[in-house]
């Protein structure tokens, strides 16, 4: 009998070969030794850490990368900053720029002792911040960099615009610092390209600090991340803190830019084979994009995962086996591009488990994690996930 894999809780632990599919899993002995490889190193450096929660989104991946209880942490939604005070996290940076109409929610999660930092990067968002804000309770503000054409942000050497939002938010507000992501780190290439991604993510935000010090204010937090920079950084001078957040489970994308390698990855979509089409090559098992997500992040990489990487049930890589495409609810498998041989013969019921290209788009396609205990091959836990804005 199957145990319906609906994130409830059943007799623990058990088979994986019990679990309806497809469902998510969490090797838990790699998940310790990433958060332990990225922990260890900041601490050495003497920089704070200041994990990223996006893509965990659950307190009981949460309890384990935060430094204390209580944080510090950072979240990409709202919905995320109240799961995490109902659980008494009270140290966290909402890093996204901030809609005037959440301005309320931020509001009431500082009202319940939460300290919430916001993030902007215009006057215009300063100016709603700044009508709101309680100066006996200023709203604490980041200003965003775009420290390499990524996304959002103010450039840094642009002073003017700097000091702008500075005396916009003053004195309702207060500028608590600065805060930029290196997302153009994604493409690079060689451990040179990640040390000077790095880099360069450090300057722009020692820059801007160092423009709004001279200007009158103080700027205390420097805060700096992503998972490439965070494990490529050859200095850390200047900056108060590091974000990441993939790191926890890595991905295809993260081992195609050589931050990790593919044994690394500590996520994976358990499916079951439901048949083949021997004349094309192909095995479908019932994984799809609702499983995976449709994200190809390795497309552009040296080496093209598809939408994941084939494991056998232990979770050892079946050589040259890929997802080559995704339905809604089928995948389908078959040899890379270009690989010699035939496909191995998996046959209908056969279970697998799929690595993701990209940890974040394929866990938010569920609702739990299935988690492997450590030293071992059976699912000991199910740990829920959080969802919403």
């Amino acid at each position: 009998m199957h145990i319906f894999s609906s994130c409830k809780k059943p007799a623990w632990p058990c088979s994986m070969g019990l679990l309806d599919t497809p469902c998510l899993l969490l090797d838990e002995k790699r998940m310790n030794l990433n958060i332990s490889r990225l922990r260890d190193r900041l601490l050495s450096a003497g920089v704070g850490f200041r994990p990223h929660l996006k893509t965990a989104k659950s307190i009981e991946v949460s309890r384990r990368m935060m430094p204390t209880p209580h944080g510090p942490a950072t979240v990409s939604t709202l919905r995320e900053a109240e799961e995490l005070a109902d659980h008494g996290v009270t140290d966290i940076t909402y890093a996204v720029g901030i809609a005037p109409d959440r301005l309320p929610r931020v509001q009431t999660l500082r009202s319940r002792g939460v300290d919430l930092s916001i993030l902007l990067d215009s006057v215009e968002q300063a100016a709603a911040v700044a009508a709101v804000s309680d100066p006996a309770d200023p709203v604490p503000v980041l200003i965003e960099l775009d420290c390499d054409g990524h996304r959002s942000g103010v450039k840094p050497d642009d002073t003017s615009l700097l000091v702008s939002i500075a005396r916009t938010l003053t004195p309702a507000a207060q500028l608590r610092g600065v805060l930029t992501h290196a997302g153009e780190s994604y493409e690079a290439k060689g451990r040179a390209a990640l040390i000077a991604a790095a880099e360069q993510e450090r300057m722009a935000a020692v820059m801007a600090a160092e423009s709004l010090r001279a200007a009158g204010w103080a700027c205390p937090v420097v805060s700096v991340g992503s998972t490439p920079t965070a494990l490529s950084a050859s200095s850390y001078a200047g900056v108060s803190e590091v974000r990441a957040g993939v790191y926890v489970f890595f991905d295809l994308v993260q081992a195609g830019i050589g931050v990790c390698t593919v044994d690394d990855i500590a996520l994976s979509v358990l499916t079951t084979v439901i048949g083949h089409q021997h004349a094309k090559g192909w095995t479908l098992v019932d994984a799809g994009w609702t499983a995976l997500s449709s994200d190809r992040g390795t497309a552009t990489q040296a080496v093209d995962q598809g939408y994941g990487v084939v494991c056998d049930e232990s979770g050892s890589p079946i050589p040259d086996l890929i997802v080559i495409a995704v339905n809604q609810e089928h995948g389908i498998v078959a040899r890379r591009p270009g690989a010699a041989g035939d496909s191995p013969h998996l046959p209908v019921g056969k279970k697998l488990r799929i690595l993701p290209s990209h940890a974040c788009a394929t866990a938010t396609q569920h609702r739990c994690y299935h988690v492997i205990g450590t030293g071992g091959n059976d699912v000991t836990e199910v740990w829920p996930r959080f969802s919403g804005w």
